[in-house]
């Protein structure tokens, strides 16, 4: 054979061991198991902007977030792509040329100099949790990378490493990186916090800024380096950028809004973002004022504050505890903002509302605080103490519990109960009937119920359900539950309110509660946008001796006001209907609230001494002796051993000065000449 042929033969045989590599390597990388490609990531919950409340790890309890290309800075991909791989969007997986010099400075020098890993065989590394030091590894990550180009874009590779490439501890990905480092979203870095980020997936663990200052700063500065030396950056920018300093510490993610947000990822769990109408800073602030408020409270006593938009029906502010730091200690688990809890007096303004409505009383109609008794039942004011006639606003502001009882009566309980359903609560009722204790409190409600309730109030009585999510609607309705004059006359009674020391006067109309045995302490307001509550009490039920909705909860509702905005929106004017005169400029049947069916022993019966009772033996007092009357017509006479004591006494309460030792014969004597006698011993 010539020899032109046999160099033609030799070449032929050549190009088929080429093509036959060529399609064995082909069916090699073809023949490649993907590990699965779907990165997990941790769940938000966002604000109404956009801006992250709260966010969860994964399963294994490391912090990865969703990201892609177009939220980081594009200076950070371009200091990336140039020192891990500058022939990302050229090669097909594998560069060649970088894997040789590698081999051959590693041979040159006896140790490693340089990497020839791409960043599409560190993904495929970082998608098998492989190892780089051995070469099985190695040819694992050529085939899977191989494979890997096959079967995804550069952007989806390069999304791939931006979620899963490790910064230290158990933070994974960029994006939590620059929340862990910086605080911050990727989208805008400088250089060195960029350089920094290129540096630590090298040795995530020896380069840990929090941990590892100096090795931290050494490695971002000779990435700062590098970019100088491909041009990335001038020399000025990178001795500007060596300057910057590198964080000392790690950040927390946020964890704002606790139980909201364990609610919203409840409720949808397949979900990754849920977007809610909370505002992170309104949230922030007020979480902060929890926590403080309750530094000065007993053990076990927690507090929780809504705050929403009326206008809407839009949850702006929702804190179920004042945290999750020292939850067991007070139970922050709980999230108090749902329970059911008693309302105390914070029902009186609709009861109020309702009657108005129905024309049974108008804001100056007089009614008489005075012992009065329904079968077994004889409601009590808070103090003990009976007032005599006062106008419905004195009633309502003075939260008196027998003139809201007398209302209720005439309106029905379960009226009562089924205009609470009308507003969208749910209210839980003891047993199957509503009774008079309704009114007092003798119901279930959950804070939330009740900023619905007063958000009625001020949007003119119309009901709206609450909101927490974005983009939900209501769906039903609008239901009305009171008309504009009603609901316009109660908040200007609840505007008169006395605030708290050093809050503006009428700025909000509200109103504070306190529960049967001191369990609940209430306040809830609103202005003209926005309607708030707060509860202070143990989330288990137990008493908390001396606490007051007015003393505890009052100055928390205004100072979350104050925290929400400088000067309170203006309450409304009073619709062109309403009636404003006096008690005496008033129809005759509205000058004074005449129950139907209350029966009042002071009508038709004798008055009686109730306290103390007849035949007692107690400890002289140092002042007068406490003398409580119930029924008969005032003024009343008192008499002590027959002698006048007091005399023109038209409340059901008095004092008696003068009692000595031994046996005392006391006697009454109202305005009709009926009589009622005791005799009492004292020590």
């Amino acid at each position: 054979m010539r020899r032109p042929e046999r160099w033609l033969v030799i070449l032929a045989l050549i190009l088929a061991l080429a093509g036959t590599a060529r399609d064995a390597l082909e069916s090699w990388v073809v023949a490649t198991p993907l590990p699965p490609l779907l990165t997990e990531t941790g769940t938000e919950v966002l604000d109404r902007d956009g801006r992250m409340l709260r966010v969860y790890t994964v399963a294994d309890g490391r912090w990865r977030l969703e990201v892609s290309p177009a939220q980081v800075d594009r200076t950070y991909l371009e200091m990336l792509i140039a020192y891990e791989d500058h022939r990302f969007w050229r090669h097909n997986g594998v560069d060649l040329r970088a894997m040789l010099r590698a081999v051959g400075q590693a041979l040159w020098h006896r140790q490693v100099v340089s990497g020839g890993s791409t960043l599409t065989m560190q993904v495929a590394r970082l998608l098998e949790d492989g190892s780089t030091g051995q070469w099985a590894g190695k040819l694992r990550q050529i085939r899977l990378a191989l494979a890997l180009e096959r079967q995804l874009s550069k952007d989806q590779i390069l999304t791939l490493y931006l979620a899963r490439a490790p910064y230290g501890g158990n933070i994974e990905g960029v994006r939590a990186a620059t929340l862990a480092w910086f605080g911050k979203e990727p989208a805008r870095l400088t250089p060195a916090e960029s350089a920094l980020l290129v540096a630590l997936p090298q040795s995530p663990e020896a380069r840990r800024p929090d941990r590892h200052q100096s090795a931290a700063r050494a490695a971002r500065d000779r990435v700062l380096e590098r970019m100088q030396q491909r041009e990335v950056m001038n020399s000025e920018a990178v001795s500007a950028a060596q300057f910057d300093p590198v964080p000392y510490q790690r950040r927390s993610f946020p964890a704002l809004a606790p139980h909201m947000s364990d609610r919203a990822v409840a409720d949808a769990p397949g979900v990754l973002r849920h977007h809610l109408t909370l505002d992170v800073n309104l949230q922030t602030k007020l979480e902060s004022l929890a926590t403080r408020a309750v530094k000065d409270l007993p053990a076990n006593v927690s507090v929780a504050i809504m705050l929403a938009d009326h206008r809407t029906g839009e949850i702006l502010v929702s804190i179920g505890s004042a945290g999750l730091q020292g939850a067991e200690a007070r139970q922050g688990f709980v999230d108090m903002t749902r329970a059911l809890r008693s309302p105390g007096s914070t029902l009186k303004p609709l009861i109020y509302g309702m009657a108005f409505d129905r024309g049974l009383a108008h804001p100056q109609t007089l009614i008489n605080d005075a012992p009065v008794q329904f079968g077994s039942y004889a409601p009590q004011n808070f103090d003990g103490a009976f007032r005599g006639e006062v106008t419905i606003s004195e009633a309502l502001r003075q939260s008196l519990n027998i003139p809201v009882v007398l209302l209720t009566d005439q309106i029905g309980p379960a009226h009562l109960m089924d205009a609470l359903r009308r507003a969208g609560l749910n209210p839980a009722l003891p047993g199957d009937q509503a009774g008079l204790a309704v009114a007092l409190g003798g119901v279930g409600l959950s804070l939330s119920d009740l900023v619905q309730l007063y958000g009625v109030l001020a949007r003119g009585g119309d009901a709206l359900p609450l909101r927490w999510r974005q983009g939900e609607t209501d769906s039903g309705s609008l239901q009305r539950l009171l008309s504009p004059v009603a609901a316009w006359q109660v908040g200007d009674i609840l505007a008169g309110l006395t605030p708290p020391p050093g809050a503006p006067r009428r700025a909000l109309a509200y109103k504070t509660g306190t529960s049967y045995g001191y369990r609940d302490a209430w306040a809830l307001g609103y202005d003209g946008a926005h309607v708030a509550g707060v509860w202070i009490g143990r989330p288990d039920g137990t008493p908390v001796p001396g606490a007051f909705g007015g003393d505890l909860a009052a100055p928390i509702l205004f100072e979350a006001f104050q925290r929400l905005k400088e000067k309170a929106d203006p309450l409304p004017a009073p619709p062109p209907e309403t009636l404003i005169v006096s008690t005496a400029m008033l129809p005759q049947p509205l000058r004074r609230f005449t129950p139907r069916d209350a029966v009042f022993q002071a009508a038709p019966g004798a008055p009686q001494l109730v306290f103390p009772p007849d035949g007692t033996r107690m400890t002289a007092p140092d002042s007068g002796l406490p003398l409580k009357l119930r029924g008969g017509t005032p003024p009343f006479t008192i008499l002590a051993n027959g002698t006048p004591v007091l005399t023109g006494l038209r409340t059901w309460q008095a004092e008696l000065p003068g009692l000595g030792a031994g046996f005392s014969h006391l006697s009454v004597i109202d305005a009709l000449g009926r009589t009622a006698r005791i005799t009492v011993r004292l020590d």
